[in-house]
C-alpha cells in the first residue's frame, strides 16, 4: 500500500461523500445549515480521519485513533441519515445509503483490528 488512496475504506468513504453532499443539496433550504451542513461535515470527517491516521501510520497507536474518529464519524452520518431519512424522506426512505455507511463502519471496525493485531511500525 503506498497511499492512503489505496485503502478501500478511504474509497468507500470519499464515494458516499460525494454522494452525501449532492443529496443533502436536495433537502428544503432552511435544512441546508441545519441538517445539509451536519450531514455533509459528519461523512467528510470519516475520510479526513482517515486520511490523517494514515499520515500517522508510523504511531500504531495514533493510526487506530485516527481510525476510531472516523468509526464515531461513521456512526454520526448514519445518525443524521435516519432523521434525514425519517422527516424528509418518508415515502422514500434513506436505506441504501444508511446501508451504506453501515457496511463502511463494519469495514473501518475491520481494518483498525487489522492494525492493532498485524500493523508494524
Amino acid at each position: 500500500m503506498k497511499s492512503y488512496r489505496d485503502l478501500d475504506i478511504y474509497k468507500l468513504s470519499f464515494e458516499y461523500a460525494i454522494e452525501i453532499h449532492e443529496l443533502s443539496l436536495a433537502l428544503p433550504k432552511y435544512e441546508l445549515y441545519e441538517q445539509g451542513s451536519q450531514i455533509r461535515r459528519s461523512s467528510k470527517s470519516i475520510k479526513s480521519n482517515i486520511v490523517e491516521g494514515y499520515g500517522r501510520r508510523r504511531y500504531k497507536d495514533e493510526f487506530i485513533r485516527f481510525l476510531t474518529f472516523a468509526h464515531a464519524s461513521c456512526d454520526e452520518t448514519i445518525d443524521h441519515l435516519e432523521t434525514i431519512s425519517r422527516i424528509h424522506f418518508p415515502d422514500t426512505p434513506l436505506n441504501k445509503q444508511i446501508d451504506e455507511y453501515e457496511k463502511l463502519g463494519a469495514k473501518i471496525n475491520s481494518f483498525m483490528k487489522y492494525v492493532e493485531q498485524k500493523w508494524k511500525t
